[in-house]
């Protein structure tokens, strides 16, 4: 008995591994060391995503990326001038669902660091000028109000003006609600600066990611010279279950994908992420006088 009293008096005294330890090495896991693909389940070094632009290694998978990352992809270094930034989002109907529109602008515009659903500037790609609008769905959904109608149609009657190609990066659940018919009018502003563009003779592409739905969709997102989206992103105007109730017939499984777009003549090319700067080089070079 004594002998297993002080076996047990040895395990006791016996120094533990250190919980902080531990707790410091899954904490480094969790702070980015390391990405799952939301797609696959598939675990990759944060940095090699991110050298590939955020796209799965393992599947493709296309992770959704911001505004500001999507410039850095397209645009090349040191050119990008950004147009239009002074404009700030209003509450003109004085909007209030859970919370008042006025408060719920002002805690997304803290928590994305953005002033609207979009982004737009001037730059060049492999150095040939382009106009270029992103538009971001961290910010309300990417839903598009006053403020978005408005820089994309002064973007691109600056291109119209100065003779430029434009380019749109679409990420939109639609139009802004909380704005109502202020909201719904910036589809036909958008689309007329967009044929005044067109009867310039200057070319246009929509670059439509996930998702692209509702009245983005039904304007400017389909009103490309070459429409280009990314795979497997979600494309179309009502939701699925909508169109399932209305047509009461089953719809097949890809449907509301860019691969069903394309087969559908919607769209005209899937692009990956990892080859887009190059194809709208081509596109703009092909096109310029």
């Amino acid at each position: 008995m004594p002998q297993i009293s002080s076996l047990f008096d040895w395990f006791a005294d016996r120094p533990k591994s250190s919980p902080s330890i531990q707790q410091q090495q899954e904490r480094e896991i969790a702070d980015g060391l390391w990405t799952k693909c939301q797609n696959c389940n598939a675990i990759a070094y944060s940095k090699d995503i991110i050298a590939n632009q955020m796209v799965c290694l393992e599947c493709g998978h296309h992770k959704r990326v911001s505004c500001h990352e999507r410039i850095e992809q397209l645009i090349d270094a040191d050119t990008w001038s950004p147009l239009d930034e002074h404009l700030q989002p209003m509450d003109p109907l004085k909007f209030k669902d859970i919370k008042a529109y006025s408060d719920r602008i002002r805690d997304t515009q803290a928590k994305t660091g953005l002033i609207d659903a979009v982004l737009t500037g001037t730059g060049k790609i492999e150095g040939s000028p382009l106009a270029l609008g992103v538009m971001d769905f961290q910010f309300m959904g990417g839903s598009m109000g006053s403020v978005v109608g408005e820089k994309l149609t002064r973007a691109i009657e600056y291109a119209t003006k100065h003779r430029m190609p434009v380019a749109i990066v679409c990420a939109s659940g639609g139009a802004r609600m909380q704005e109502g018919m202020l909201s719904l009018m910036q589809m036909a502003k958008i689309s007329a600066a967009l044929e005044r563009h067109r009867e310039a003779k200057l070319l246009y592409l929509p670059i439509l990611t996930n998702p692209t739905t509702g009245g983005v969709i039904a304007s400017f997102a389909m009103l490309g010279d070459i429409i280009l989206a990314e795979p497997k992103a979600t494309i179309g105007f009502a939701g699925r279950r909508v169109i399932e109730q209305t047509l009461r017939e089953k719809l097949p499984d890809d449907f509301q994908t860019s691969e069903y777009s394309l087969q559908k003549g919607f769209v005209d090319k899937i692009v990956p992420r990892t080859q887009l700067k190059r194809t709208v080089a081509q596109l703009v070079r092909l096109h310029q006088r």
